[in-house]
């Protein structure tokens, strides 16, 4: 045995391993004794423990011997192997002993670590040298495992971002040559429409991938909440088909619905309708032009059974395993092979765990089609007030007085500009001082304040106070337009006083929805102090 295998201190088998274990400072003197050793020299660990040397319970001839040959090649050689002495015990009794010693450190912080065992008793150690050893190459073997499987993490995580950098400058380019050609037609007002609708399609592409990616990265930290409501899968497929429709109807593809009334289950609408969306896009991708998607819910048990069958390019049975894999390599994930990030597959499985459901994956082979099957646990009773869905804005509201706060100039023109469409009165400024600059007469009174939180000169939080603190009743309604969209974030704002945060890019409906009833609000407040 080598000193070098000896278990450090604290370890499980120290104190009663089957050999005695020391460790010494440079000149003997012992710092660490285990119990077996204290055992055989008939000593407690504290009458040891900077107290005596090592070679202090060695007998004369091994005293001369460790004065002479064991610490000189110690010192010159590290180690030293296969020695044998004699140690003198309490009762005045000798015991033969092997000693095998190895050196640590330099200078003043020199370890050695000494393994003594009784000769008589050699093979038994040697049985727990061998144990040991092959608890050390099985270490060894788990560390390898476990370095591969940093490596391809790494690897996974550079082509992770070599993938987000090609699938964010995809949409950005046609944005970029609608911006020119806007330049060119602004004139027609046919081309201007058709190019706005290119602008909206890529910018709701890139709003998609942001999304999911923020939804991996809660649900990996576990910060996805749900509302929880009876939701009526049926009403969850017509939506989700509603959305995947673009890119079934741009692949050809003929899509069949087969799903009976009546399964309700408890679960998040939105989540539920982006679950069976990521599977919809998913067929839709791997189906070449002109293929079949079908989708098919049905009971089975005390639970609701969705398919996604589609006849696309099939996955190998022995890659199955890895499909809902995040980021994994494209040519194991299907969700990579034809763009995308190699996270809806993955959303999908977390995100149908936390509604206590599963997901399977099949195919029986390439080139033969995928079936994934989803599983939800049914409730019995759908509440009149759940799985609601609401779209459009109320129509006939009062103009309102709207201040926008953005450093972001294109983004505050544009914003103004739908406002005013909808028939608002909007400021803008693009600093907090200016708005600020606005409120100091005390006769600026906009019934609406859309402010940034990451402005250049204070945050939005800080101005919405400093808003407040100026303005005259009625206060204006605050409604915070941010990229933060984080729960923390929801917190801060309500701290602050935003009735409502909404997340860039916010859907214009919706804004135009909560300015419109700000602007009627405001109204009938001034027609009863009127009154």
């Amino acid at each position: 045995m080598s000193a070098h295998d000896v278990d450090a201190p604290g370890d499980a088998p120290y104190d009663d391993a089957p050999c005695g274990l020391l460790r010494t400072g440079h000149d003997g003197l012992i710092h660490r004794a285990n119990g077996t050793f204290c055992r055989w020299v008939g000593m407690s660990e504290n009458e040891l423990v900077g107290r005596r040397r090592f070679q202090d319970l060695l007998t004369v001839g091994g005293r001369i011997f460790h004065q002479t040959h064991f610490g000189p090649l110690l010192q010159m050689q590290g180690s030293v192997s296969e020695v044998k002495l004699d140690l003198q015990v309490a009762d005045g009794g000798t015991i033969p002993i092997m000693v095998n010693a190895a050196r640590h450190g330099r200078g003043d912080a020199v370890v050695h670590t000494i393994a003594v065992f009784v000769a008589k008793e050699r093979h038994a150690y040697e049985r727990e040298l061998m144990r040991s050893r092959r608890h050390a190459e099985e270490l060894a073997e788990r560390q390898r495992a476990i370095q591969s499987e940093l490596r391809e993490t790494d690897r996974r995580k550079d082509e992770f971002l070599a993938m987000l950098a090609h699938e964010l400058r995809n949409p950005l380019a046609p944005i970029a040559m609608s911006a020119q050609l806007l330049k060119a037609v602004s004139h027609d007002p046919q081309r201007v429409h058709q190019v706005g609708e290119v602008i909206e399609r890529q910018i709701n592409h890139l709003t998609h991938l942001v999304d999911d990616l923020l939804d991996v990265s809660r649900v990996t930290r576990g910060l996805i909440q749900l509302d929880l409501e009876p939701v009526e899968l049926t009403r969850v497929v017509t939506a989700a088909v509603e959305q995947a429709r673009p890119l079934l109807d741009a692949r050809g593809h003929t899509l069949t619905v087969h799903a009976q009334p009546g399964h309700v289950v408890e679960g998040d609408r939105t989540r539920l309708v982006q679950i069976v969306v990521n599977l919809l896009n998913n067929a839709a991708k791997y189906t070449p032009q002109g293929g079949r998607v079908q989708v098919s819910l049905t009971t089975e048990g005390d639970r609701a059974r969705l398919d996604v069958i589609d006849t696309g390019i099939g996955i190998e049975p022995t890659l199955l395993p890895h499909v809902f894999d995040l980021f994994s390599q494209a040519e194991r994930t299907p969700d990579r092979a034809q763009g995308g990030l190699g996270i809806g597959l993955a959303l999908v499985r977390s995100l149908v765990a936390l509604h206590s459901g599963t997901v399977e994956a099949h195919s029986d082979g390439a080139h033969r089609g995928c079936r994934f099957t989803l599983r939800f646990p049914l409730t019995r009773q759908l509440d009149d007030t759940g799985d609601r869905h609401v779209l459009g804005s109320t129509p006939g509201g009062a103009p309102a007085h709207v201040l926008i706060v953005d450093d972001n100039h294109d983004a505050a023109h544009l914003l103004a500009d739908v406002l005013r469409l909808a028939g608002h009165c909007v400021d803008t400024a693009f600093f907090a001082q200016d708005a600020i600059d606005r409120f100091r007469d005390g006769g600026y009174a906009p019934s609406v304040c859309i402010l940034d939180i990451g402005l250049p000169d204070m945050t939005g939080y800080e101005l919405a106070a400093r808003i407040r603190e100026r303005s005259p009743e009625p206060a204006p309604l605050l409604i915070a337009l941010t990229g933060y969209g984080q729960a923390h974030d929801l917190v801060l704002s309500k701290a602050a006083g935003f009735a409502h945060h909404l997340v860039k890019p916010a859907d214009a409906e919706a804004l135009i929805r909560l300015v419109d009833e700000a602007g009627r609000a405001r109204s009938v407040a001034r027609e009863g102090l009127i009154a």
